[in-house]
């Protein structure tokens, strides 16, 4: 048997290198020779060289590199070398522009009105604008004042007469006879709410006021005098079965980026993950927690953690029926002109998370159950494999790896370290074979596997990784990210399983196509010089 893995268990990684040469017959009939404009010494352009009379040889193709992902469901990374060896000259460059300044208001007072342009002549100008450039300001506008006139374009407010500033929306009545916000344009409406640049009043009627988005009700919150605020949702009827719980920071304290959120910030959102994952296990072991109705300390949400171990340890893993995570942050949005919606997050700093069930009740399957999925299967499928192939823990020899790396392109005289940040618990890496062309990984070093397993220190370890993470890329320049978590299932204590997370930035230039659905990834840079650009960041902060 031969694993689909980049990682050996002598603790190194393997790749390959394509370097081809080929000939191609040519099966054209006709050359259909244009013009395709003037240089600059008005001599014609031609497309001869498109149409070659004979067969077609390439004798030295651009090399390619074909790095398997160390887990193989997730395909494989191949990076081209003039890319990666342009790139390896100055990795500090591996970054993105910052957004240009942008204001439909300047330019149609300065191009299009008549002097002494009046207020209600640039709401109307705006008014006329097609729907595509709409969105598009809405998107991509830095100006405050065209916001507040999109935002008001795209739902309906109720106004304080005095200062003219909103208080609240306008509701109206639905078919079932429901209050609902009178809501002109959702498209516009949800792309301008979540434009930072959005004066901070406009946001906290539109979405970020408690009962703004729905009923969800809040059963949970990180209280303010811990120095931050933080709601915890819950999603009932949700895409995820049985239900999920959202964390949101608190309407009294707006988040739109990563450099607004403190670490007081970041500590709320997880803890709430944290809390109510415990409370859950509890409550399917029999354990009634003594604190009640109140956000948990962290030295009592240990000790509950303590007891649920405790009981596992006893043999009551069989009675778990939901023994897995779910959790997950989508940072950032946008939305196309075109209508496509880029990104599935609300940009107020937002994490879902959920429990999975170990089954799901089967159809045409004789009343038998049938194992419910979570990706964190995957990882322990593979490890499994892994040990049984080799004999050898798969995450011993990928962190063994991980240090042990050496650059691809055998310039051994650059600098070939993998690791951007690491403390006594958890490592923050990148890895070999990105999935994401700036994809970063965080893994225990200890042996926990899920937060179960994961003591207060440990804990906090994850968060400040996850954190320092978010904080370097969005340094680098990337707008939108998805994180994952990879858990083994709890009450599993037979394999070397680590907590995983990965962050998945989306790039301008690289959103996803045909390559991306088989699981091929598409790099223009050594993995090595991501990492220096990475630490750099780190330095900056």
């Amino acid at each position: 048997m031969k694993l689909r893995t980049c990682v050996t268990p002598d603790g190194k990684f393997i790749y390959g290198i394509h370097k081809p040469s080929f000939r191609v017959a040519n099966m054209r009939e006709d050359a259909f020779l244009q013009s395709l404009g003037l240089d600059d010494e008005n001599n014609s352009i031609e497309n001869t060289v498109n149409f070659p009379a004979g067969e077609v040889e390439e004798l030295q193709g651009e090399w390619i590199y074909e790095i398997l992902n160390p887990f193989p469901f997730r395909g494989a990374t191949y990076i081209g070398k003039s890319w990666a060896d342009a790139r390896a000259l100055n990795p500090a460059a591996i970054k993105l522009p910052r957004p240009v300044p942008t204001s439909m208001t300047n330019f149609l007072s300065k191009h299009l009105l008549c002097e002494g342009v009046s207020r209600d002549s640039l709401n109307e100008s705006f008014g006329d604008l097609p729907e595509t450039v709409l969105l598009a300001l809405a998107s991509t506008s830095t100006d405050p004042e065209d916001l507040t006139r999109l935002a008001e374009l795209s739902c309906e407010f109720v106004y304080d007469q005095e200062e003219e500033l909103p208080v609240g929306l306008r509701y109206e009545k639905d078919a079932k006879g429901r209050h609902r916000p009178n809501i002109l344009h959702h498209d516009l409406f949800e792309a301008v709410a979540n434009n930072t640049f959005l004066p901070d009043i406009y946001k906290e009627v539109m979405v970020l006021r408690p009962g703004a988005q729905g009923d969800s009700e809040i059963v949970g919150d990180w209280p303010a005098e811990r120095d931050s605020h933080v709601f915890e949702y819950l999603r009932r009827n949700s895409y995820i079965p049985w239900g999920h719980y959202a964390a949101n920071m608190a309407n009294d304290l707006v988040r739109y980026s990563v450099s607004d959120l403190s670490d007081n910030d970041f500590e709320g959102l997880r803890h709430l993950y944290y809390q109510r994952t415990y409370i859950r296990l509890a409550e399917q072991l029999g354990i009634k927690p003594e604190a009640g109705n109140k956000c948990f300390t962290i030295p009592e949400l240990e000790e509950l953690r303590q007891k649920v171990i405790k009981e596992l340890d006893e043999g009551e893993s069989k009675s778990l029926k939901f023994d897995a995570t779910l959790w997950g942050w989508n940072y950032g949005f946008d939305f196309a002109a075109s209508g496509y919606r880029l990104h599935a997050s609300h940009q107020q700093i937002h994490q879902q998370f959920s429990m999975i069930p170990k089954e799901v009740a089967g159809v045409e399957t004789g009343n038998e159950m049938i194992p419910s999925y979570s990706c964190g299967d995957l990882v322990s499928d593979f490890v499994i494999s892994y040990q049984k192939e080799y004999q050898s823990s798969f995450f011993v020899d990928y962190i063994t790896a991980v240090r042990n790396n050496r650059r691809m392109d055998g310039k051994n005289e650059l600098n070939a370290d993998l690791v951007v940040y690491e403390d006594e618990f958890v490592m923050l890496f990148v890895p070999k074979a990105q999935t994401s062309q700036w994809e970063l990984q965080l893994v225990t070093l200890t042996q926990a596997g899920n937060i179960l397993e994961a003591d207060s220190n440990v804990r906090a370890s994850l968060n400040k990784g996850i954190i320092t993470a978010m904080r370097i890329l969005t340094g680098m320049g990337a707008r939108l990210i998805t994180v994952i978590e990879f858990p083994k299932r709890m009450g599993v204590n037979d394999i070397d399983q680590r907590l995983l997370y990965s962050f998945l930035p989306k790039i301008p230039y690289s959103m996803g196509a045909f390559s991306e659905a088989q699981q091929r990834f598409i790099n223009g840079h050594y993995p090595e010089d991501f990492a220096i650009s990475c630490r750099l960041q780190l330095e900056i902060q």
